[in-house]
């Protein structure tokens, strides 16, 4: 099944479930108002929620999803983010393919230990942009960056919870733009305490998905389909998610639980997707730039400007859009 928000009834949005094209809705606020809500009581509501999106799927295919009492046409323009806050955010960063090119760009060698062990920080998660939200910077001069990355959802984790107990509790699949500030980030990692100011709050894909949405895509814990993404209209990037991932999402989620549980509604991130054959573009700015030095001696594509666009989608084997886009526009302050 596929689960949004609207951007209605609070901060943390109304549950909807979503058809299967991305075309119709039904609130699910009869069984739980909130995703937040839903994941809590994930064996109760998860079958509940899936009996209403088999509803609406067989109603749609039918021509009828009039049939199902509250369905509407869905506007994306309406949705706040699946989750619009969560309880925590920790990103990975399970491509080693872009953590090479990003550290050789700030002169830094990658550690032995990020070959055997995810590298891991704790993000922004009072508050996700929207898919349909602009990017706000205080300055073009920070170095605004797009991240297009994977995320899954967890409901409650135990502390100390195996790679094999941890696959069990992913829940829900979606993208992410990663917004990060390049320009900040070197002063702020030389302090020796990690991302603060340099990392934003970060945009989520229109809707989450359960893994058996993605068929037999979703393989040993990783989404095995590319991520496109377009700068201003142009192709930007497709690597494959399910090449170079050196961590598969299982082994991140227990990562992040390895001294603490996990609360229900985590949002758990790949990091930015990279492979080592650079024909499949790049997800960040940042990566492009680290490809043209070495190819060129110097770096010819800016971080984006104020009025930029973004769009970060991901499509299934027959072509059609899993998630829906994260389309999104640079706005100064």
């Amino acid at each position: 099944m596929k689960l949004g928000s609207l951007k209605e009834g609070g901060r943390d949005g109304t549950l909807i479930v979503v058809s299967r094209d991305l075309s119709h809705a039904v609130r699910a606020d009869g069984i739980a108002a909130t995703m937040q809500r839903a994941l809590e009581d994930w064996s109760s509501t998860a079958p509940r929620l899936n009996a209403l999106s088999e509803r609406l799927n067989t109603a749609v295919a039918a021509g009828t999803p009039g049939n199902v009492d509250g369905a509407f046409a869905l506007d994306t323009a309406l949705l706040a983010a699946p989750l619009p806050r969560a309880y925590e955010f920790v990103d990975g960063s399970a491509y080693l393919p872009h953590v090479e090119r990003v550290r050789k760009a700030r002169n830094a060698e990658v550690p032995a230990s990020f070959y055997v062990d995810p590298l891991m920080y704790q993000a922004t998660s009072a508050g996700f942009y929207g898919p349909r939200d602009a990017v706000v910077v205080p300055s073009e001069a920070y170095g605004i960056d797009l991240e297009a990355e994977i995320v899954v959802v967890t409901d409650d984790v135990p502390m100390a919870a195996t790679p094999a107990d941890a696959a069990g509790h992913i829940q829900l699949i979606g993208l992410v733009n990663d917004v990060s500030l390049r320009n900040l980030i070197p002063d702020e990692l030389a302090k020796g305490f990690g991302f603060l100011q340099s990392k934003p709050r970060s945009a989520l894909s229109p809707v989450f998905v359960t893994p058996d949405e993605l068929g037999d895509a979703w393989q040993d814990s990783k989404v095995h389909l590319a991520l496109t993404t377009h700068l201003n209209d142009e192709w930007f990037g497709a690597p494959e998610a399910g090449v170079d991932m050196q961590f598969n999402f299982a082994q991140l989620v227990a990562h992040a639980a390895k001294t603490r549980p996990l609360s229900a509604g985590t949002i758990v991130g790949s990091g930015t997707i990279a492979n080592q054959d650079t024909s499949t573009g790049a997800s960040c700015l940042a990566e492009q730039r680290v490809v043209e030095t070495l190819r060129d001696g110097k770096p010819t594509t800016p971080f984006m400007s104020f009025g930029d666009r973004i769009r970060i989608e991901m499509f299934d084997r027959a072509g059609n859009s899993i998630f829906g886009a994260i389309e999104q526009t640079m706005r100064a302050l």
